[in-house]
């Protein structure tokens, strides 16, 4: 089975969540699997695939991320790579912009086999004195929003290219 990192930028634990849910999901079905921030120093000679992810603000991926991206080019173009965001919250998007604004970039650096979207969390209680300004401003909706199903049926469909 393959052995698979799933690297993540997350500010509040939303995408972490994420990616530690599809990683779960990997093992369950019979893949090696690592969940690491973006921030870590990581080796990814070992792996052979990686999923991505980044919460998004303001439409953009985290810049740890895109930094990462960056950084690690020549060893993601080797190998099959996934994609996802986690952002939006409710349970619809509203903004006809592609989001992340970064996305045509990564696709072409990186050419990811897909990029995914899920609805992200907002927990008020983690924000700082700004954010939660931000959020009364926008008038974001606090809640859980992750779709969990969908989550999980994406690391099988993932699983499944892998095999």
């Amino acid at each position: 089975m393959a052995k698979i990192l799933v690297a993540y930028a997350s500010k509040h634990g939303s995408t972490e969540g994420i990616a530690r849910g599809l990683a779960d999901r990997f093992r369950e079905l019979g893949h090696e699997a690592e969940t690491r921030p973006v921030t870590d120093d990581l080796e990814l000679e070992d792996a052979d695939a990686v999923v991505l992810g980044s919460a998004i603000y303001a439409g953009s991926w985290m810049k740890e991320a895109t930094e990462f991206a960056h950084r690690h080019a020549d060893v993601l173009g080797r190998v099959p790579v996934w994609l996802f965001s986690s952002g939006p919250l409710g349970m619809e998007v509203k903004d006809d912009e592609e989001q992340p604004r970064q996305l045509a970039e990564l696709n072409e650096m990186l050419r990811p086999k897909e990029h995914r979207t899920f609805f992200g969390a907002l927990d008020k209680s983690k924000l700082g004195f700004g954010e939660r300004m931000l959020v009364k401003a926008v008038k974001a909706p606090e809640g859980d929003f992750r779709d969990w199903d969908r989550i999980r049926g994406w690391a099988d469909a993932i699983a499944q290219q892998l095999r």
